[in-house]
């Protein structure tokens, strides 16, 4: 199973991926967690990783390419995965797309999680107002200024992989404003049938 969920910030992907890891026995790749591996693992795609982040520099599609394109070569890979946070742009899709035919692989579908965005900024908001009725003190990043940045850089960069892959005939869309467990049924009825999932308890070899 190798699935791709999209969807703008606090829509729920990091709650659905791990459910799908849960599920199927696949593995959650997480461009940022495979950078900071790849780096502490001194391989050469993370040296130069490294290298362009220690100047401030973005890292260019072609690094986070080679750091996908190493992860899928090791082990607890074979049964999928769920790409977290990759691709952002079309031509970030585009190059996985190169990588995964190179490879002989396929993906088995991409959900996008529809949300009200109001709705989201709202909550939001809200969380804030009862963390600071609690005396607790937010993250410097989780105010709405920083969400609306995000969701911007979101509508402009990432937003455009829902007409990309709509026609590819890949795309899917469920609603992501519904309870979690709703949600979580309708993404098992938007993929194909996995004959081959895991039972829960293997997935914490699948995935080491």
């Amino acid at each position: 199973m190798r699935v791709i969920l999209l969807g703008p910030p606090g829509a729920g992907k990091g709650t659905q991926s791990q459910r799908l890891v849960e599920k199927h026995g696949i593995v959650q790749l997480s461009t940022g967690d495979m950078l900071r591996a790849a780096i502490k693992a001194g391989t050469p795609v993370g040296l130069k990783a490294r290298d362009i982040m220690a100047r401030g520099d973005l890292v260019p599609d072609d690094v986070v390419v080679g750091i996908i394109s190493d992860r899928l070569k090791e082990p607890g890979a074979e049964p999928g995965f769920v790409l977290d946070g990759f691709p952002r742009t079309v031509k970030q899709a585009e190059a996985l797309d190169q990588l995964l035919d190179k490879r002989g692989l396929s993906l088995d579908g991409v959900v996008e999680l529809k949300v009200d965005e109001g709705i989201l900024l709202n909550r939001i908001e809200k969380r804030l107002s009862d963390m600071r009725a609690r005396g607790e003190a937010p993250r410097a990043d989780d105010n709405p200024q920083s969400f609306k940045t995000r969701l911007g850089a979101y509508r402009k960069q990432t937003a455009p992989l829902i007409d990309y892959y709509r026609e590819k005939g890949a795309l899917k869309t469920v609603d992501g404003m519904a309870g979690v467990d709703e949600v979580s049924r309708a993404i098992d009825e938007a993929l194909p049938v996995d004959n081959s999932a895991r039972p829960a308890q293997d997935v914490g070899q699948a995935t080491m």
